[in-house]
Parts: structure tokens; sequence; C-alpha cells
């Protein structure tokens, strides 16, 4: 596994950090690291005068089980003002029981909390061949667990990037440099708000 890491960046090693512990969509999964939206929103973060540096656990492939065994040490390391969740598409695809996912998402909103952090949770969905009622039920698993521990919530992180060829590589699940653009602004709309300068 490899870890994804947000190019080297201005902000200083004393700034408070934002956490992002995703899986591919985050980690730059079929581009540049630089052109990943979470590079983008170093920039953006910088541009705009917040002093915050992005530190970014992503690894492509991740599920919420290994995002819970893994996240308390990045906790530990980085103390973040801001935790950003994306994690739970593998689970979907590998049909995950919905009541395990949401147990694992739970359990990382609650670490970070717990260490201080505000917590942005990314909502997912899935493809509809997957059923209607555990399509339905996945959908609905963020807004719950986002709504039980009162944490901010990003309705769908992909919106506007899924199903668009335009906006995806070939394989028509992860977004192209495109569709990183897209992201940044679906996360921007949460999380400038739990920003200070």
């Amino acid at each position: 596994m490899l870890w994804a890491v947000a190019p080297p960046v201005p902000a200083s090693s004393t700034a408070p950090a934002i956490l992002i512990v995703g899986d591919s969509l985050s980690a730059g999964f079929g581009i540049e690291v630089a052109d990943g939206w979470v590079a983008l929103l170093q920039d953006r973060l910088t541009a705009k005068g917040y002093e915050y540096r992005v530190v970014n656990a992503s690894i492509s492939g991740d599920t919420t089980g290994g995002g819970v065994r893994r996240l308390q040490r990045a906790l530990d390391r980085h103390q973040p003002a801001i935790t950003i969740v994306e994690l739970g598409g593998n689970d979907g695809l590998r049909a995950t029981p919905v009541p395990i996912i949401r147990e694992n998402l739970a359990k990382m909103v609650a670490l970070s909390l717990e260490s201080g952090s505000k917590v942005v949770l990314a909502g997912m969905q899935l493809p509809p061949n997957y059923g209607a009622s555990y399509t339905d039920a996945f959908a609905d698993l963020y807004s719950q667990v986002a709504r039980d521990l009162e944490v901010e919530l990003i309705p769908f992180f992909m919106e506007g990037v899924a199903l668009n060829p335009e906006k995806l590589l070939p394989d028509m699940i992860h977004p192209n440099e495109a569709g990183q653009p897209v992201l940044l602004e679906n996360a921007w709309k949460v999380l400038e708000p739990l920003l200070s300068k």
C-alpha cells in the first residue's frame, strides 16, 4: 500500500492540520498527485490566506475497517484541527453489510471528535446495479452517522463527477484531472465554514 502525500506547500509545519483519511478518490489514483483535489485544496487554502497544512493519509483500495485501524495513529501524529473522512466506497463495492460500514464510520468520527478535531464526512453512493435495497441503505448511512454524531456532511462527494465520462478515467470509477476541481468544490462548500484565519 502506498500513502498519498500532498506535495510540499508553503504552510508552516506548526500550522493547524486538515487530515484527510480516504481511499483512491483522495489518493489521486491514475493521475499526478499534484493534480488531485487534495493538492488543489492546499493551493486554495494558501491563496485565500488560510494557515492550514493538508495532510493526505489516503490509501487506494482502503476500507472503513482499514481506516479505523490506522486513524488513531494519524490523529496522534498530526493533531488535526479538522478531519475529513472519505471512506466507504470500497466497502460498498464489496457489498459489505451496511451496519458494519456505519459502525466503522461512526468509530472514526468519534475518535476524531475525541481528539478535539472537527469532522467532515464525505457521503458516497453506489451504482444502481447493486440493487435498490442495498444502494439506498448505503447512501443513507452517511447522513445517519453525520446526524447522530453532529458532524458536517458532504451529501455526495462525487456529485457532478459520477457517471460523467468527461470527468472520469476510462474505468468510469475514478475521477480524472477534469473531475478533481469538482471534488474540491463539493468539499469546499462544507469545509470553508469550519475554517478560521
